[in-house]
């Protein structure tokens, strides 16, 4: 059991109020589409899950009462497959979630780095790295890979959250430049060729089975 407070009424209004917003946002976008794939109706409908989940879980937690939204399970299979049978190129998006639970720790880290290079040039760049933890994550995510930072987190003060891998299947490689303003703007869950998903969900789910496994047995 959680010794988290639970959410006050207002949160629980908020929450309401955010799935009110989604609704809209969401007919919007399905009024305005352009294709069957239009990313912008992909995008309401995940906002819309959001912040459903979020209200129905806050009005869980103050009132014990439930929604009768169903929410889509994070391991749903996705779309059916609607890319070339044949790729000849890839495009591999990744997204890793991380929250920073140890800031002395970053600092300490962006502070040893800052030491060992100091940038001559903007000498302001190692005061800021043992004070601001902004200034601390543009120092070690510049100078660690984001596998090893994936490797090491804990190092740095982190803590993992959800993390996903898409590898996509695209008709021609873009031009040099093209897409980096906005490198997630076309992901199409229908072009998806294999997706690799890591969430605490999954394990709770695990859990939730294998305890009623043990019930089973114990019957």
């Amino acid at each position: 059991m959680s010794d988290a407070a639970p959410p006050t009424a207002d949160e629980v209004r908020a929450a309401a109020e955010a799935v009110k917003a989604a609704l809209d946002r969401h007919l919007v976008a399905v009024e305005n589409r352009t294709g069957e794939d239009d990313p912008a109706v992909y995008d309401a409908f995940n906002a819309l899950a959001v912040a459903a989940e979020a209200y129905d879980e806050r009005l869980y937690d103050r009132y014990d009462e439930v929604t009768p939204f169903e929410i889509p399970a994070a391991d749903e299979p996705l779309p059916a497959y609607a890319g070339p049978e044949e790729p000849n190129a890839l495009s591999v998006l990744i997204r890793r979630d991380y929250a920073v639970v140890e800031p002395g720790r970053l600092l300490s880290q962006a502070r040893r780095i800052a030491d060992l290079d100091p940038d001559e040039a903007a000498p302001e760049r190692s005061r800021a790295a043992g004070t601001s933890v902004h200034a601390a994550l543009g120092l070690v995510f510049g100078e660690y890979e984001p596998d090893e930072i994936a490797s090491r987190h804990k190092e740095f003060g982190l803590e993992e959250g959800d993390s996903t891998l898409w590898v996509s299947a695209v008709d021609e490689l873009a031009e040099p430049g093209e897409w980096l303003s906005v490198p997630f703007e076309a992901a199409d869950p229908q072009r998806v060729v294999i997706r690799f998903d890591v969430s605490s969900v999954f394990d709770e789910d695990e859990l939730g089975e294998d305890l009623d496994d043990l019930d089973d047995a114990g019957r």
